[in-house]
């Protein structure tokens, strides 16, 4: 047994708990770094609900907090995964490799989820999951490795690609919210058994053992009569059920979550003993503060403005707690946005807005007879996933045709279809320099993307028959914040423009150990 959990143990028998809220700091690192992704978290919207906030959530957060109001993502596309992957790696796709959510495995042509692993079982899960795809160290990695393991590294979220990916390969644990049985659940990665302090939990405290008596209305009356979006007028309030063979996958895309996630990242903290010591110790939640059902913002209104408020108690709650227990001159709080959003289903045509429809499928028929009219028959169109088109590398080296030759022909015959804004080869994004290329590039990998991307124009859809993916195009910016919280952190609002591959850095710094090894952004000032 370890001394901190001899430590723990012994203060759980005296009866006595971790209460250093009243002593100062000692000079050192932060005890306990809290790391804390919010999808699809939006600036506007944190601003417009202000009006039904508590004084201890985001309130406090933007008041005493060090907040970068303008950051970004220094790539694109951006998702969750790829979000959560940047946050903790410091760098982009092109070196950490998780380019989104799924992508196609070019052994098998199929479709892959970024953290399937076959060689490791799920616990409470029939899905299998581990960090093996994430292609350098995160932050929690490189304390694992400058604490000789001491350090301790847990990560907490409703998905499965969150909660693995934050963790980072040395994690002691990451548990997400499985979508079949509503059980917290994990990977046989980092455990045998489910730990017994987990299995506690579910006993009494899972989403499945509630979810029958679950009902989600507006929090409080105000909620229900605050209109920020005016322009449809007010909406009535909702009240929604969570019933049928979907309902944990619905009730992970609701607000009521977020509760779930504080609650175990309180039991974590203390089965775990985590920030009682002097080594510092990290955990990453995941929050969700997207629309309900990934549904438009104007089917669901007041269920977007009461997200925002129950995000913000649940801050409140889980804030307060550490600090009781921990202390706030001992505590780091790192608190960003996934930077992206759910794609509105506009009516452009309706409304004489410039719109069309691109084909994935066909247009992949077309390269194919392109091709062969000029180098004989064949499929050398490989497969398309998204975006991207794969050729077939074996049939073009057989016809004795260069890479190079193939995607500059296939970028000079796609570039004429009604459209296409851009189109981008494999060699010009591993190549290029032009700093117009500088996020696409970030965004690609050459193990995990195609060979030719294409970029649609804004308000265009791209439509794969195939497999019914349906997405509107849109280059809007989503604005979020980088805050800062905590550990004798200088309240300031800095205008500067950051990026989120200086987060790892900063916190590096803050707790005294080297950056990921992939990571040469700067910390932020």
């Amino acid at each position: 047994m370890t001394n901190k959990y001899l430590y723990l143990t012994l203060l759980a028998v005296l009866g006595f708990k971790v209460d250093a809220s009243g002593q100062k700091s000692e000079g050192g690192a932060p005890r306990l770094v809290v790391s804390i992704a919010i999808d699809q978290l939006r600036s506007d919207y944190l601003e417009a609900f202000a009006p039904l906030y508590l004084p201890d959530g985001f309130k406090r957060l933007l008041g005493e907090g060090l907040v970068y109001q303008n950051a970004t993502y220094p790539f694109t596309p951006v998702d969750r995964a790829s979000a959560i992957a940047a946050i903790g790696t410091g760098v982009t796709p092109f070196y950490n490799s998780i380019v989104g959510e799924r992508w196609l495995n070019r052994e098998t042509l199929r479709p892959v989820n970024c953290v399937d692993d076959e060689k490791h079982g799920g616990l409470q899960t029939t899905l299998t999951a581990s960090p093996s795809q994430l292609g350098t160290s995160t932050i929690g990695d490189e304390l694992k490795v400058a604490t000789g393991g001491k350090g301790l590294v847990f990560a907490i979220a409703p998905e499965r690609d969150a909660a693995v990916l934050a963790g980072g390969h040395a994690a002691n644990g990451a548990f997400w919210i499985d979508d079949s049985n509503g059980e917290w659940c994990s990977s046989k990665y980092y455990f045998d058994t489910l730990p017994a302090w987990l299995t506690a939990y579910n006993g009494m405290h899972s989403p499945a053992k509630t979810i029958q008596e679950t009902v989600w209305e507006p929090s409080n009356y105000l909620v229900g009569n605050f209109s920020y979006f005016m322009q449809t007028g007010m909406q009535k309030p909702f009240k929604h059920n969570f019933t049928g063979s979907q309902r944990y996958t619905l009730y992970k895309a609701s607000a009521l979550v977020n509760a779930d996630v504080t609650e175990l990242a309180k039991q974590c903290i203390a089965s775990n003993g985590l920030g009682i010591d002097r080594v510092t110790d990290l955990l990453c939640l995941t929050y969700y503060a997207g629309n309900f059902n990934h549904r438009t913002v104007t089917e669901c209104q007041i269920e977007l403005q009461d997200t925002y408020v129950r995000l913000d108690q649940e801050l409140s709650r889980l804030i307060n707690h550490i600090e009781q227990q921990i202390g706030k001159e001992r505590v780091l709080f790192v608190i960003t946005s996934t930077g992206h959003t759910d794609e509105e289903s506009a009516d452009y045509e309706k409304y004489r807005i410039p719109t069309g429809t691109f084909y994935m499928n066909r247009t992949a028929n077309l390269m194919n007879m392109y091709f062969g009219a000029l180098w004989g028959n064949g499929k050398y169109v490989e497969a398309h996933f998204h975006n991207h088109i794969f050729l077939n590398h074996r049939l073009l080296e057989v016809k004795k045709v260069s890479m190079a030759e193939a995607t500059s022909r296939a970028q000079e015959f796609l570039v004429q279809f009604s459209g296409v804004r851009n189109v981008y080869t494999s060699l010009q994004l591993l190549t290029g320099n032009n700093e117009n290329l500088y996020k696409t590039r970030n965004g690609f990998n050459p193990e995990r993307c195609g060979d030719i991307i294409i970029e649609t124009a804004p308000g265009w859809r791209l439509i794969d028959e195939d497999t019914q993916e349906n997405q509107l195009t849109r280059a809007s910016f989503v604005p979020f914040p980088i805050i800062f919280f905590g550990a004798g952190t200088r309240a300031d609002h800095v205008t500067l423009p950051v990026t989120t591959d200086r987060i790892a850095p900063t916190i590096a710094r803050a707790i005294r150990i080297r950056a990921p090894n992939a990571c040469s952004a700067e910390p932020l000032p």
